[in-house]
């Protein structure tokens, strides 16, 4: 099985990278594609846009049986604890459509496409790691404003937000390579405190499930 593993950094991904370039057996052509035999580490940089030109280049001449978004998000649900690691199995382009004065019209309902997309391969196919499944959205500004936050959850039932996970999911979708997308909570969607962030307990977290999912796949 060839995997493709997808970051937006190497600073969330820094002890998988370690894991792939020990399990490297050719040398790969960029510090930001780790080749070994079966699996990649693609770095596509932050936002949506670095995301899908980057996947949507390496998917367009290199073939893949699975593609793995890895990174960390903020979550809106106060019932995932600051650490845990989630299975993302639907996101949204939250941005994507029109104002109508006080109306949001999603480009759906415009009739111009969709801005919902999902994950295509469960987790648990490949190894049951008892993460909580997780809806979410892609936004190009995160939320740290508390009327912004109330009007987006009144719009869309979501619990993680991230800057990359929809456009990784459309990727993938347009290329029909199955995905997985899994994140680890960093801080809750609020007032900008990043005196709260735990980021360094997440990508910890994070790392840990992502070599847990590697060692699975290494013997499949």
């Amino acid at each position: 099985m060839r995997v493709l593993f997808v970051a937006a950094t190497e600073f969330e991904v820094e002890s998988l990278k370690s894991e792939v370039r020990r399990l490297k057996s050719e040398s790969g052509d960029s510090d930001s594609r780790l080749r070994t035999n079966d699996f990649r580490l693609l770095i596509t940089g932050v936002g949506m846009v670095a995301t899908a030109y980057a996947l949507g280049r390496e998917l367009a001449t290199n073939q893949y049986d699975l593609a793995i978004n890895l990174g960390i998000a903020g979550s809106f649900d106060r019932n995932i604890a600051l650490g845990d690691v989630v299975e993302i199995t639907e996101d949204n382009l939250a941005e994507l459509g029109a104002e109508d004065d006080e109306k949001f019209l999603p480009i759906a309902e415009m009739g111009f496409g969709k801005s919902a997309f999902g994950a295509t391969k469960p987790l648990e196919e490949l190894v049951d790691l008892g993460l909580k499944k997780c809806s979410a959205v892609t936004v190009n500004t995160v939320h740290g404003n508390e009327a912004s936050i109330q009007k987006l959850q009144q719009r869309l039932k979501i619990q993680i937000e991230s800057m990359e996970g929809a456009a990784f999911f459309y990727a993938c979708s347009e290329a029909k390579v199955a995905c997985i997308q899994v994140r680890s909570v960093s801080n809750y969607v609020e007032k900008r405190n990043r005196d709260a962030w735990q980021i360094g307990p997440a990508i910890k977290n994070l790392n840990e499930i992502a070599i847990k999912l590697l060692d699975a796949l290494s013997i499949m």
